[in-house]
């Protein structure tokens, strides 16, 4: 999209509110998570649902010290695949008899798994697989205490394994099992502690399931919150990382060796003494982690965010100000728009496709 009318002219153009990302702290928050990994058996597998878009995927494979590319849902995964990325794991159940056979024609371009947690899934994808001459690779999810999907470890984790290993057109490559409960706490070593404790059956079950004589190439886990503690867990190979490419207002709080790098750009409407309202709210800010911030203005405190407005209380400007307002949840802020501006300093250098907005089947 370098062809944008825009491309060279300073932020303040670009009408709000919109997503900007300052492309050096991108990057240097890129190179941070790659070179953690980079000498590590366990690798990244960065979670695109976090910024849902194919070029800052492309970016994020290219830092290096990864495993491929982590999604939410198989539409997400079908516009990875259009975006050249050929090794992805969608860390969900993919259900219905049309979605399993779309999962297993994307299996003829790349390498595309799927996470089951249950026999009538596994026999689900098998036939589209079979039906569609292909071969879906699946991890069996286990429930690590999150209490959301997954079977439970230990034998019913093994026996869903072994049922996948007799349907044809299904390949075990091994476990997922998400502490996503878990990723925010705040006191880091409580953090620390409790992943560990979660993570313990997840580990005996891969155990388990290769004493039995089944192979178990993957196991799957973590999270922005977790990265450097789920992986130096003996037994997990793989973590989904996805916050700390952007960063947002909840994990910059337990996360600040990553530095916030998307704001929505917002212009000011209306002031008077002691306060002013922007030209956003909850239809252009992710809030399910609180408020949103100003960056630069610690000392504004949002009062309420309404469908297009956000007053702040403490902030002194003036209409049509521009500001940039860091959301308290970035993944749900990504997926309600549909392209983000890229710049050095204060220019605009490029404008990036957001492919994964509205791509929720």
């Amino acid at each position: 999209m370098a062809n944008n009318p825009l491309i060279g002219a300073p932020v303040s153009a670009i009408p709000t509110p919109a997503p900007i990302v300052d492309l050096d702290r991108l990057e240097g928050n890129l190179r941070r998570m790659a070179s953690y990994f980079a000498a590590r058996p366990c690798k990244l597998r960065p979670h695109f649902k976090s910024h849902k878009c194919v070029e800052l995927a492309r970016r994020q494979l290219a830092a290096g010290g990864c495993s491929g590319t982590t999604c939410a849902k198989l539409s997400e995964a079908e516009q990875l695949v259009a975006g050249g990325v050929t090794d992805i794991l969608i860390a969900n159940q993919v259900v219905g008899s049309d979605k399993a056979r779309r999962l297993a024609v994307l299996n003829h371009k790349a390498t595309v798994r799927s996470a089951v947690d249950s026999v009538h899934n596994a026999r689900e994808l098998s036939a589209a697989a079979s039906n569609n001459n292909t071969t879906i690779p699946v991890l069996v999810e286990v429930d690590v205490g999150m209490k959301r999907c997954g079977v439970p470890p230990g034998e019913p984790a093994l026996a869903l394994a072994q049922e996948i290993m007799r349907l044809p057109g299904l390949r075990f490559d091994g476990l997922q099992g998400y502490e996503g409960h878990l990723v925010a706490l705040p006191d880091r070593d409580e953090r620390a502690s409790k992943t560990r404790e979660a993570l313990a059956p997840l580990i005996e079950t891969r155990r388990l399931i290769e004493r039995a004589g089944i192979p178990v190439a993957i196991v799957s886990s973590g999270g922005t919150g977790t990265y450097d503690i789920t992986g130096n867990i003996e037994g997990v190979n793989e973590v989904q990382c996805g916050s700390y490419a952007l960063m947002d207002g909840a994990y910059a709080r337990i996360r600040p060796e990553f530095v916030v790098a998307r704001w929505i750009l917002a212009t000011v409407i209306s002031a008077r003494d002691g306060w002013a309202v922007v030209d956003v709210g909850t239809k252009g800010l992710g809030c399910e982690f609180g408020l949103p911030t100003i960056e630069g203005r610690p000392d504004a405190k949002a009062r309420y965010t309404a469908e297009e407005h956000t007053p702040f209380d403490g902030l002194a400007a003036q209409v049509g100000d521009k500001l940039r307002i860091i959301p308290s949840h970035g993944c749900t802020t990504q997926n309600l728009y549909r392209q983000m501006w890229i710049a050095r300093g204060d220019t605009i250098v490029d404008v990036w496709p957001i492919e994964g907005a509205g791509c929720l089947e």
